[in-house]
């Protein structure tokens, strides 16, 4: 297989971040998330950069031409010569047939999509069961990973929060916008014939020995 050029698709706390950390370092290609791109085109002061900040100053959402030229750019970089991981972008069919005409126009295509799955309620349970320590940012889990004291972090004493963004109302309302916008997109890209589900309920050695395994078929298929 030459280039290795994937999507990662799930609702928030399905797991996306922990797999895209093992699939970067597994097969050296980068992880592009759109909201670090955009961070680093604003604080380079790009062409591109200073055009998606005068949207953000404003307050309004940053067009998908400016994010996929962002995309581009960044898939003309060096590290991304080999394949990349892309992750928060697309999350409409709109989005995404534009990107997939981009994306043909510098002679480059999709090797697949992967899509963690994971039920409402587990997400909900992981997300809404975090603490946070305000001052280092150090995170515990109420179930899974709780401090020795609880509501106390193990390190400095500090009391840990519940951040509005980990409270099961923004949770349940964040999952709404996904299954609106963004969960179309797996009957896009299945109909494509890209689609790749995995058990995001599993532990996350489970899930990446699913999706390398995946992979290893891809590129057979493609040697045959």
């Amino acid at each position: 297989m030459g280039e290795l050029n994937l999507i990662l698709l799930g609702p928030p706390g399905a797991g996306k971040g922990t797999q895209a950390e093992l699939l970067r370092s597994e097969f050296q290609i980068p992880h592009i998330s759109t909201g670090d791109m955009l961070r680093q085109a604003v604080a380079e002061q790009s062409e591109l950069g200073e055009l998606a900040s005068s949207f953000m100053d404003a307050g309004n959402l940053v067009p998908d031409e400016v994010i996929i030229g962002l995309l581009l750019e960044a898939l003309a970089r060096s590290d991304a010569r080999d394949g990349f991981l892309l992750d928060g972008f697309p999350r409409t069919i709109p989005q995404a047939e534009a990107l997939g005409a981009d994306l043909g126009k510098v002679g480059r295509k999709l090797t697949g999509v992967l899509l963690i799955e994971a039920p409402d309620e587990e997400i909900v349970r992981r997300i809404s069961g975090r603490r946070v320590n305000p001052a280092s940012g150090r995170i515990y889990h109420v179930e899974y990973d709780p401090p020795k004291v609880e509501g106390i972090d193990d390190v400095d004493g500090t009391e840990l929060v519940q951040r509005e963004d980990d409270k099961p109302e923004t949770i349940r309302n964040r999952l709404a916008v996904y299954h609106e916008q963004t969960a179309p997109l797996a009957d896009y890209y299945d109909n494509l014939g890209l689609l790749h589900r995995f058990d995001g309920s599993a532990a996350p050695a489970e899930v990446f020995t699913h999706i390398r395994a995946t992979i290893a078929t891809l590129k057979l298929e493609e040697t045959i």
